[in-house]
């Protein structure tokens, strides 16, 4: 393999540091030259710049090349660009660069430093920029993106029955497609850079009365996270196969084959459960893990995935019900609410209870982000089972050899492959040999200065040395859900392989994205490596009612799995009992 991935972009000048932090939550495996070229290149980097400029953050024409400057793929891994993320700190007066770093980084030990460039202060921005934020801080509903929802989820109702389509007409499904995954982006990107609102102004309330747990707690059971509704879902069915024999039977006999043998059976229960099935899948089936990577299986596509979680969670006591997890975490963001009101009222500081109601408004942009993120990976999704089909035809036909090489193309390339299939096998059996190559390589967290380090400079996954964490030793983090739990640790590094999780015990995660949510609901609290306040373990975990302490540097290598640990979601604080 080359030192250069042959998809790699070139890093912007003017904007010249990246990171994996938040990028490791979209796209933790190299993306696939057709996932970056296709979905991401000509779609959402379009929609993301879009987001920044209607936010007031960049002029029209500032960001000179929306592909690399928004963020980036270097060794064929996925950067967030983090030079013109921190301009919501130079340009916003809300918030500060180091606001933004804590929030992304925890206090990650080599994050670069702010370097001021001369174009990088304009005033020019700062009554949109403030117009933009008096907007979110008085956010409680946002009917754009619930009318996304209703068209995103009509793409998935109005699929045509792909396997009726020639290659040429799949083909242009997918480009009719692609301009939404501009539309649904762009408001995500205005979701997304929005969520650090509201904890920064509570940060000020929580200082002006001395307590530091107030932002955390106030951001707590929410309520309507569009990314724990499948959870929600697989619970209640969980239920259906804990209390029913035959369902039960079932299961125990393995997931392997389960949809077939139930198919097999005559009975009232089982013919329900698949009807369930059918249901969960057509409305949740574009979830999965790594699900903003076309290349990746979802619920839908291997429906082996999601059963396997299924089959966790229906070990789960009644008692660990998540609406009843929730229930208990609303109450005590109400009662952290009117503690507060009372304290500011004390304090008669009438403005500073002004910007704490603007907070609680400000905090809804939490739950608008993962809304904003369901209607974008739908879009992803109806384009994923396009590409399925084509490359499944394509082996039938003896053009390929597997049909995920057809990811292995690059989006300039799809007219020629459908004109002339058999042509590209051999140059795609050769990317896909490279490409598995990149899944053992561990990317930098930072790209500097726009320096890009050579393929042959990677780390393979697991090869650092790291010592195991002993009895008494304290791991800190960012306190991400209240709330101390002891419990035994379970390091699990696949969401698609869950193992042996419990009821009970405690997640101890790389980092996680909508796939793992259901085995949230099979542990006691959430421990992650990177992630930030507004990462999806902490906001997920707040939702369920689970402690989380996010940041955890090198949890997963660090905790040995099975030890005995006390997860303080409060102070941020693992220790090993």
């Amino acid at each position: 393999m080359e030192d250069r991935w042959f998809c790699d972009l070139e890093p912007s000048k003017r904007w010249p540091h990246y990171t994996r932090a938040n990028a490791g939550e979209v796209l933790a495996p190299p993306a696939s030259p057709l996932g970056q070229t296709f979905v991401w290149d000509n779609g959402t980097f379009l929609g993301w710049r879009d987001g920044y400029i209607r936010q007031g953050y960049f002029t029209e024409g500032e960001i000179t090349d929306a592909r690399t400057e928004t963020g980036g793929f270097f060794g064929g891994f996925f950067y967030i660009n983090l030079s013109n993320v921190r301009m919501q700190g130079v340009r916003n007066p809300a918030v500060t660069i180091e606001d933004l770093d804590l929030a992304f980084f925890g206090d990650h030990p080599d994050v670069p430093a702010y370097e001021e460039h001369p174009d990088d202060v304009n005033e020019d921005l700062t009554e949109g920029i403030l117009a933009h934020v008096g907007w979110v801080m008085t956010l409680t509903e946002w009917p754009e993106i619930d009318e996304a929802k209703e068209k995103t989820s009509e793409l998935r109702s109005d699929r045509p029955v792909l396997s009726s389509l020639s290659p040429e007409e799949l083909v242009d499904r997918a480009r009719f497609l692609q301009p939404f995954l501009i539309e649904t982006y762009n408001t995500h990107c205005v979701a997304a850079s929005s969520s650090g609102i509201a904890p920064g102004l509570l940060a000020a309330v929580s200082e002006a009365i001395g307590d530091s747990t107030i932002p955390m707690r106030c951001l707590t059971g929410l309520g309507d996270v569009d990314s724990a509704a499948p959870s929600y879902f697989l619970w209640d069915l969980s239920r259906r196969v804990k209390s029913s024999e035959e369902l039960t039977a079932a299961f125990d006999e393995g997931i392997d084959g389960l949809l077939e043998r139930l198919s097999s059976s005559d009975t009232e229960e089982a013919e329900e459960f698949l009807s369930s099935w059918s249901d969960f899948i057509f409305e949740f089936g574009c979830r999965g893990p790594n699900e903003y990577e076309i290349f990746s299986d979802t619920w839908e596509t291997r429906p082996a995935i999601a059963l396997a979680l299924l089959d966790r969670i229906r070990l789960q006591s009644d008692d660990e019900d998540p609406a009843g997890r929730h229930k208990d975490i609303a109450e005590s963001r109400i009662s952290t609410i009117s503690e507060v009101r009372e304290k500011l009222a004390a304090l008669g500081n009438e403005e500073l209870a002004g910007t704490f109601e603007a907070s609680l408004n400000a905090g809804n942009i939490m739950v608008f982000q993962e809304r904003t993120k369901t209607n974008y990976i739908r879009v992803v999704n109806e384009i994923r089972v396009v590409f399925e089909e084509l490359g499944k035809r394509a082996v039938l036909e003896g053009s390929l050899g597997d049909h995920k090489h057809i990811y292995m193309l690059k989006d300039d390339e799809l007219e020629t492959f459908v004109a002339d299939r058999a042509a590209m096998r051999s140059t795609l059996e050769t990317r896909y040999a490279d490409y598995l190559e990149l899944q053992d390589l561990e990317p930098p967290f930072f790209i500097k200065d726009g320096v890009v380090p050579p393929l042959s400079s990677y780390k393979r996954l697991g090869s650092a040395g790291v010592s195991e964490a002993e009895s008494g030793d304290v791991l800190v983090g960012v306190a991400g859900s209240p709330g101390v739990v002891q419990g035994k640790a379970r390091v699990i590094l696949d969401p698609t392989e869950p193992g042996d999780l419990e009821p009970g015990e405690i997640l101890i995660a790389p980092l996680t994205d909508p796939s793992w949510t259901t085995l949230f609901m099979a542990a006691s609290a959430v421990v992650v490596n990177v992630g930030g306040q507004r990462s999806h373990a902490v906001v997920v975990s707040r939702e369920l009612g689970l402690p989380c302490v996010a940041s955890v540097t090198d949890a997963t290598l660090r905790i040995p799995n099975g030890a005995q640990i006390e997860v303080n979601g409060t102070t941020g604080e693992v220790t090993l009992v």
